[in-house]
């Protein structure tokens, strides 16, 4: 798994600004959770807490956790005592009591995990009957444009590199085709609500937009699901 302490400082402030955090992922979780105030939301994967920082805006009790050590210690210096900010690693037993959490936001964070039953599994289970879980993934079909000699029935192990703020950082990820997503949600007990392929969030800079790409058009990117637990 991608080791993020070696690099927290560059992606933190890439993260501030660039098209898929800032314009994309983060304002696209906060439409479809909608109205926040008072909810228990648990952020997996928070980082260094922009989208924490989001949710905590909208009114919600929000505890972030992150496995980079870095990351939650920006997350800190970001938010201070207005989240509860914990090192926790995905793969292992989360420290949070059943039925915790009114939501969970996993955002950018599943895909790089190649087991995903026992981790969705953790979050089922701290999630109360009921709640809502946001799911931000690596959508299946851009990688079968990338990589259309791959099997995109397979899941498979693939590395790729990135450049924040001038640092090039090869980031592995693990591809899953659409129906194994579905089947791992089903069998930690949620159901897909809705899915969601939008646009770039209205007034991002259309210097940040792909070429060729016209202001509220539609792209190939991230995959949006709202799973309900059942």
């Amino acid at each position: 798994m991608t080791d993020y302490d070696d690099f927290a400082v560059a992606y933190a402030r890439s993260n501030e600004s660039n098209l898929f955090n800032a314009h994309y992922a983060r304002p696209e979780v906060v439409r479809l959770l909608g109205d926040l105030r008072g909810r228990r939301v648990l952020d997996v994967g928070c980082g260094s807490g922009t989208l924490t920082e989001s949710l905590v805006e909208q009114g919600a009790v929000v505890t972030g956790s992150d496995r980079s050590a870095a990351m939650v210690e920006l997350a800190r210096e970001r938010l201070g005592d207005r989240a509860e900010l914990d090192v926790v690693d995905l793969s292992a037993p989360l420290p949070y009591a059943d039925a915790s959490f009114d939501d969970v936001v996993a955002c950018l964070v599943l895909h790089y995990l190649e087991d995903w039953s026992a981790p969705l599994a953790e979050l089922r289970r701290v999630l109360r009957p009921g709640g809502r879980m946001v799911v931000v993934v690596n959508h299946p079909t851009a990688h079968a444009v990338v990589y259309p000699d791959a099997d995109y029935f397979a899941t498979r192990e693939y590395s790729e590199d990135y450049e924040f703020v001038g640092r090039t950082v090869w980031l592995t990820f693990w591809h899953r085709p659409l129906h194994a997503m579905s089947d791992a949600f089903t069998e930690a007990g949620f159901r897909i609500g809705t899915i969601s392929e939008p646009p770039p969030a209205p007034g991002t800079p259309v210097e940040l937009l792909p070429p060729g790409l016209e202001p509220g058009r539609r792209f190939i990117c991230f995959l949006f699901l709202v799973l309900e637990a059942v």
